[in-house]
């Protein structure tokens, strides 16, 4: 036999320095599968739905014209500043034959309080004009019909849908599409794209109601540059907690409209809400300004 071979000596253990302890790479958060997200969605939605029972379009209207009109000037402006101008507006002009007659500048003075006075004029007589040569006068109910009319896209068409006709569908705008990215519902930014994504996660009858929510969280809880998230009753659900003011008495502070004690954007809200209605042209300008900063 030949000679055994020596036997290896065992390693030796590796030890941190005295007084180190060797740190781990934490692991990486386990993404959230579709499903979850899904599910966090639609209970976010019925916390909504129990903060918001009075959520409701905040632009005063008594008719499908009236809010078309409302919605085309509610661009690059306030809901308030846009209710506190059309009684003066419509009492001009009811209908769409009215309007598409007037005088350019006539109309253009009414509407100069919600900025970019000029291009909407143009936008309102000629969807006006295109409603009383096109369609009788009156505001056609399918959402191809009403993206052909001048001024009037996606949105503008989704808003009138779902509350003049009760065509569900889902309205992305400003504060809408800000709430789903932070909610991690979206990562779109086209808001087509947003839209599409979003209506695929709900339930058709929930479309209309669910933009209506998301934008009253967005307008007085969930702000973009200082959410309150120590008011928030969705904060469990929120990927984003703690992004804003997470002490609840600081937070109660940054609330708005009925939730912080001031008046809403309506003057003629409807009879379920439990704020005040908004003040006539030329008060109340304060609140309005900080609501723009926000948007």
């Amino acid at each position: 036999m030949g000679e055994q071979a020596p036997s290896k000596a065992p390693p030796k253990a590796v030890t941190a320095p005295q007084g180190k302890v060797s740190a781990k790479k934490p692991k990486p958060a386990k993404p959230e599968s579709r499903l979850a997200m899904v599910r966090r969605a639609r209970r976010i939605n019925r916390e909504l739905a129990e903060t918001y029972p009075y959520a409701h379009p905040e632009l005063d209207f008594r008719n499908p014209f009236e809010l078309l009109v409302a919605t085309v000037l509610s661009a690059q402006t306030t809901d308030l500043r846009v209710n506190q101008t059309t009684p003066a507006l419509f009492a001009a002009y009811p209908t769409p034959e009215d309007m598409a007659a007037a005088v350019p500048e006539d109309l253009e003075e009414l509407i100069r309080p919600t900025g970019f006075f000029r291009m909407k004029a143009r936008s309102l007589m000629g969807l006006s004009q295109a409603l009383r040569d096109d369609h009788g006068g009156e505001v056609p109910g399918r959402l191809e019909d009403l993206v052909k009319l001048p001024g009037v896209g996606r949105k503008t068409a989704n808003v009138v849908l779902g509350n003049a006709f009760g065509v569900p569908g889902i309205t992305v705008d400003t504060h809408f599409g800000r709430l789903v990215r932070r909610w991690k519902w979206t990562e779109q930014e086209d808001p087509e794209k947003v839209e599409a994504e979003i209506c695929a996660i709900f339930p058709k009858s929930e479309w209309t109601m669910l933009s209506h929510r998301v934008v009253f969280h967005g307008r007085r809880i969930c702000h973009a540059r200082k959410p309150a998230c120590g008011a928030c009753p969705i904060a469990p659900l929120c990927p984003a907690y703690g992004e804003g003011e997470t002490d609840p008495e600081k937070a109660k502070k940054l609330l708005k409209y009925e939730k912080g004690g001031q008046p809403g954007q309506r003057l003629s809200p409807p009879p379920d809400y439990p704020g005040l209605p908004a003040p006539p042209l030329g008060a109340g300008l304060a609140q309005e300004s900080q609501e723009s900063a926000e948007s």
